[in-house]
C-alpha cells in the first residue's frame, strides 16, 4: 500500500498573484526564417519547483530518468542549430507534470514510476493537481501550438525528441533508436524505409515504446490535428552521455530525416 505519510510537504512558495510559483515551466529557442522543421523536447529538465522541496525523493532518484529524458535535450539543441529549426523543450521535470500526457492520464502526474513511489505527487491535493494543469502543461501546449501557428506556412515536419534507459525493469532493451508514431504514421514508416543500412545502432519501428502506450499525445493533439507530418525519436541515454556523443548523434539524425525528407515531399507524401 502507498504510504501517504512519508512526504512531509513544505510550504507552497507562492508568487505575487497568489498561484503556486513553478518557476519557468518551458523554453522556446526561435529559428529565424521560414522554418520547415519544428523541433519539441517534452522531457528536456529535471528541474523541481522549489515549493516540492525532494518530493521525498533522494538525489539518485531525482537525477535519473524517471525525472527526465539524460541527453534528450542536448541532441535536440544540436539539431536545431544544424536544421535551423525552432526548438520548445520543457523547464520543469516531468514527475511534476509529463507534458507528453493528457490532465485526464493517470501518469501525467505519476504516483509511481518504475519501482518508485513519488510521494509529493501521492499526496497532492486536488487543488494542486489543477495548478500543475494550468501552470505547466498549459502554457507548454501553448508553446507548441504557437510555434506551429507562426510558421505553418513553411513547416512540413515535427519532431519530438526523446531518450530511454538500456535497462528498464530489469531486462536489457535491444534497441538503441526508436522510431515512433502515433495516429499519423507516414514520415516514421518514411524513416525506416530510409534507414541507413550500415548504420552502427540497434533501429526498430515503435519500440521501446508505442502509440499504446500513451506516448503520442503531442504528435497527435498538435501535429497531427494540424495536417503537419509528425514522428518521435528515441534515443537510448547511454549514447547521448557527452556533448561530443549529442553533437555526433544529431549529425546522424539530420542527414537521415533530410534524407527522408526528400524522398517524402517527392512523393507528394506531405
Amino acid at each position: 500500500m502507498l504510504n501517504v505519510e512519508i512526504f512531509p510537504k513544505t510550504p507552497f512558495t507562492e508568487s505575487q498573484d497568489g498561484t503556486l510559483d513553478f518557476g519557468t515551466v518551458v523554453h522556446t529557442e526561435n529559428a529565424d526564417g521560414a522554418p520547415s522543421v519544428l523541433l519539441v523536447c517534452e522531457h528536456a529538465s529535471k528541474r523541481i519547483p522549489d515549493f516540492l522541496g525532494d518530493m521525498g525523493l533522494t538525489a539518485e532518484v531525482r537525477e535519473s530518468h524517471i525525472a527526465w529524458d539524460p541527453g534528450a535535450l542536448g541532441v535536440a539543441q544540436h539539431m536545431a542549430a544544424l536544421m535551423s529549426a525552432p526548438l520548445v523543450h520543457g523547464g520543469v521535470s516531468r514527475l511534476i507534470y509529463d507534458c507528453n500526457r493528457p490532465p485526464e492520464a493517470p501518469d501525467a502526474m505519476p504516483v509511481k514510476s518504475e519501482a518508485y513511489d513519488i510521494p509529493a505527487n501521492i499526496s497532492m491535493s486536488p487543488e494542486e493537481r489543477e495548478a500543475r494543469i494550468e501552470h505547466v502543461y498549459g502554457p507548454f501546449s501553448d508553446a507548441v501550438s504557437g510555434q506551429i501557428a507562426q510558421h505553418r506556412s513553411s513547416l512540413v515536419l515535427m519532431v519530438t525528441m526523446h531518450s530511454f534507459t538500456r535497462i528498464y525493469h530489469d531486462q536489457q532493451r535491444e534497441v538503441e533508436l526508436g522510431i515512433l508514431h502515433g495516429r499519423d504514421d507516414r514520415f516514421a514508416l518514411a524513416m525506416m524505409d530510409a534507414a541507413p543500412a550500415d548504420s552502427p545502432f540497434v533501429i526498430r519501428l515503435n519500440e521501446p515504446y508505442s502509440a499504446t502506450d500513451g506516448v503520442a499525445h503531442t504528435l497527435d493533439v498538435q501535429a497531427y490535428a494540424n495536417a503537419l507530418p509528425n514522428v518521435m525519436i528515441e534515443v537510448c541515454n547511454d549514447l547521448i552521455r557527452t556533448s561530443d556523443q549529442q553533437r555526433a548523434m544529431a549529425e546522424y539524425l539530420v542527414a537521415w530525416i533530410d534524407r527522408t525528407l526528400a524522398g517524402f515531399q517527392n512523393r507528394g507524401a506531405a
